[in-house]
């Protein structure tokens, strides 16, 4: 008789998962709260219009080719995608603007406008970026339970790569002198939510991973990569069942053995997480029963920033735009200040905008745009109050528009949704509303993080951006084959 598994949530890392447990032969039931898959990685669309409610930069796609090729498929025939030359466009408040590329040699040459002396430096840093990768892959690849797993040959040998005395920021000063370079390099600590002058310095394989593989498109968005999975896992046996919010996980002494729906109890011999982990724990479990991750634990646990969103379908065309654009507002260690220990507003702020239609029409009607408009703020805050200040931020955010030649825009919009801090917690079930998780500090990394197989009970498995290996599409996929892997020995 097969092996039951029930897992709430279907996002990206529990998609990943039932993929894995049902090739494997496992009986497994995927219980999602919203009407449709994805999560974080899910749609937005109206009036014609598509937008990824978030993740729009699609990394480093051989950890997910991995796991389709281990369940006989090929992702790239399975979810169409195309590779972006150039990356993205980042505009510095500072002044000029860098065209990112993968092409080493076109790359120096747009160093080169900025800084000629800094341009022959880029080779050393992927050079140097691709051997940390080498050594540290090891420890995204494996569970760490404790601090015995720290203990291992593997990670004996990372030491002179981490560098904990370091940050992000001042590991690529080394490279770079020009700030607009080092800032170039390490914007890439906001996909785990954090500044670039606290995130530790390990992490400047961030910026490797897009020049060394490329940042792609998925064609209709990232929301397509879950929407195959989804198709994919059923395919192979899972069965999904939407618009069913889990109200409680059910324990026989310190082992999980189901949930509880409206709908009634369901029963398994393993339950894997894959909702928000620090919203989920503290709602679905009773705080009795825990100890570790206790609510008062939890609340003093460090969040990464959020982000406030406008969805805008647009009339007309933006050619001067990239596919992506960055700006980067001439004051950025005031703007990561006011987010991450002032927890205030910025008046002058940097923020994103992808303008997909540049690479695929299917994102808007003929002749119209999908911008997707993302400016970092502070988490849930009792400094800010959302119901007082969303409007004001859209103006704020309608004005910086501008920085990038976007003027005029208000009476073009055809379709708009805004999303805010409360928005990402009330609706999204986002944790304080911080959309990049638990920050990934040296105190909230590897074995302080959540564990894979979850220390807390028996039976019960964590994947996403709240457990190891951390936040991100590509180590999302790789929580999801370390807890499957996991689960299926512990069967």
């Amino acid at each position: 008789m097969s092996r039951r598994v029930i897992i709430i949530g279907a996002g990206p890392g529990g998609l990943a998962t039932a993929m894995l447990l049902a090739k494997s032969g496992v009986d497994v039931t995927v219980l999602e709260k919203q009407p449709h898959v994805g999560g974080r990685t899910s749609l937005i669309e109206g009036n014609g219009y598509r937008f990824d409610l978030g993740p729009t930069f699609f990394l480093y796609p051989q950890i997910l080719q991995e796991i389709f090729q281990e369940v006989g498929r090929d992702l790239y025939k399975e979810v169409p995608m195309v590779k972006l030359d150039p990356q993205y466009r980042i505009i510095f408040g500072a002044g000029g603007e860098l065209n990112a590329t993968p092409d080493i040699d076109r790359m120096m040459a747009e160093i080169a406008k900025l800084s000629p002396a800094d341009a022959p430096n880029f080779r050393r840093f992927m050079e140097y970026n691709r051997v940390k990768l080498e050594k540290f892959a090891p420890c995204l690849q494996t569970p760490f339970s404790g601090w015995s797993s720290l203990l291992n040959l593997r990670l004996l040998i990372l030491l002179p790569f981490l560098k904990p005395w370091k940050s992000l920021h001042a590991e690529l000063a080394d490279y770079f002198k020009d700030p607009r370079l080092q800032l170039a390099f390490t914007f890439q600590s906001k996909y785990l939510g954090m500044s670039p002058f606290q995130c530790p310095s390990l992490f400047s394989i961030l910026s490797f991973l897009e020049y060394e593989h490329g940042i792609w498109h998925p064609k209709g968005g990232c929301n397509s990569i879950t929407v195959n999975m989804a198709r994919v896992a059923q395919e192979l046996g899972a069965k999904i069942e939407l618009s069913t919010p889990v109200e409680e996980i059910l324990f026989q002494g310190r082992r999980a053995v189901g949930v509880r729906t409206a709908q009634g109890e369901q029963r398994a011999d393993a339950i894997v997480m894959n909702a928000d982990f620090a919203h989920a724990i503290t709602k679905l479990v009773p705080n009795k029963l825990r100890h570790r991750w206790s609510n008062e634990k939890v609340a003093k646990k460090r969040f990464s920033c959020s982000t406030f969103m406008l969805y805008l379908g647009v009339e007309g065309k933006f050619d001067h735009l990239a596919h992506h654009n960055i700006y980067v507002t001439e004051n950025y260690r005031r703007n990561l200040d006011e987010i991450e220990r002032q927890h205030v507003l910025s008046e002058d702020p940097s923020f994103y905008v992808e303008n997909p239609t540049r690479t695929d029409l299917t994102m808007a009607p003929s002749g119209h745009s999908a911008l997707y408009v993302l400016l970092p703020v502070t988490h849930q805050h009792p400094n800010v109050d959302w119901s007082q200040e969303r409007e004001r931020y859209r103006a704020v955010a309608l004005r910086q528009l501008e920085k990038l030649g976007i003027n005029d825009i208000e009476k073009r919009i055809r379709f708009e949704r805004v999303v805010t801090p409360a928005d990402w917690e009330n609706n999204v079930d986002v944790y304080r509303g911080a959309t990049f998780n638990l920050t990934h500090s040296f105190t909230q990394m590897l074995h302080l993080r959540p564990n894979n197989r979850f220390e807390e009970f028996d039976g019960m498995y964590l994947v996403g951006g709240g457990t190891h290996p951390g936040s991100g599409l590509p180590v999302i996929f790789e929580s999801a084959r370390i807890s499957a892997k996991l689960l299926l020995e512990d069967m």
